[in-house]
């Protein structure tokens, strides 16, 4: 159990690794030595991510340094002019929200006012926009103001959970400003451990490792995911994971989002079936100039260990919010490949 359980924890926050590992490990057979052509796509690519950094720095800083609302300011407006500059990327969130409308006009949450799919991707862009600016304010340890105005609604249930003593498994998607959300509950509350990719870059790796490590929190990584899950939980932790991204054949099912079948990871609801740990879907959005966290009521397992319908009912918790608030999910994931 606890192989298939790593496996399926390997990439459930953002992904499958898609074979990074392999694509850059020598060939099997033979004197383990890399060809020069090899080589020197390596060292290139090493030399284009330290360039990367390099430009990263002298970007961001200066714009850690300006006021927050002005900085959040442009950053909106950067995003919503990118989508002029992205249109394969744009056409993709187009169609996700397009083929998505039948089912989302069904759902009580839905607000016809949101606008056409256009309108909802020009502001997602822009919301994207705010929330990379607000990311690197919180890496550069600017954030005390953000994190200080953010409010938190169902308190209660998360206290009711944390009651139970078996341990909470916080379930969320890439909403809004979900790194914001994690260090705040953090700060504020309890620790959370990430369940979180290991990046294929190692200073990209490292750059999110210092965001995400902040007030007590920790990132569990694919290597021994699952003794370190089950661990936390027996010593009543948290542990949070975005179940919103596409997963390989082994390490999910494919479970209705949206009206259509994608390929989701059912570990929260393996895990929480063995441990007895509360499932509680956590989001956060924005109100005008601020963000606020809420807390949903637990989401109860489906009998006779049926994995596959808790699952369901954790997306339908994800489909609720994004009804909600349709332009601050991430619209330009492939959500539903390989189906």
């Amino acid at each position: 159990m606890q192989s298939n359980l790593c496996n399926k924890i390997t990439c459930a926050d953002e992904g499958a690794a898609e074979g990074a590992v392999a694509a850059e490990a020598p060939a099997a057979g033979g004197t383990g030595d890399l060809p020069a052509r090899e080589v020197l796509r390596a060292a290139f690519r090493s030399v284009k991510w330290r360039l990367g950094l390099a430009l990263f720095v002298v970007v961001s800083l200066p714009v850690a340094l300006l006021p927050r609302r002005l900085a959040v300011w442009l950053g909106g407006v950067a995003g919503a002019l990118t989508v002029f500059f992205l249109p394969r990327v744009r056409r993709t969130a187009v169609g996700n929200i397009r083929d998505s409308l039948p089912y989302l006009e069904t759902l009580p949450e839905w607000d016809p006012a949101c606008g056409d799919p256009e309108a909802i991707v020009r502001r997602t862009f822009a919301n994207f926009g705010r929330t990379v600016v607000e990311v690197l304010t919180l890496y550069y340890g600017r954030g005390a103001g953000l994190m200080a105005g953010v409010e938190f609604r169902g308190v209660e249930h998360y206290e009711q959970a944390r009651a139970k003593g078996k341990g909470i498994f916080f379930i969320t998607g890439h909403c809004g400003n979900w790194e914001l959300m994690a260090l705040t509950f953090g700060a504020r509350f309890a620790d959370v451990a990430v369940v979180a990719r290991r990046q294929k870059y190692p200073h990209f790796n490292g750059l999110l490792d210092r965001l995400r490590h902040g007030f007590g929190n920790s990132v569990i990584y694919a290597e021994g995911a699952a003794r370190s899950i089950f661990f936390r939980l027996r010593k009543q932790g948290i542990v949070g994971i975005l179940i919103d991204q596409a997963v390989q054949e082994n390490e999910g099912a494919v479970v209705d989002f949206f009206g259509r079948g994608a390929w989701t990871t059912t570990m929260p609801a393996v895990v929480a079936a063995r441990t007895g740990a509360p499932l509680l879907p956590i989001f956060i959005h924005r109100e005008g100039g601020r963000h606020v966290v809420t807390i949903s009521p637990e989401v109860e397992l489906a009998p006779a260990d049926d994995h596959r319908e808790t699952t369901r009912r954790l997306n339908r918790a994800i489909e609720g919010h994004i009804a909600r608030h349709p332009a601050e999910w991430l619209w330009v994931y492939k959500r539903w490949k390989r189906t």
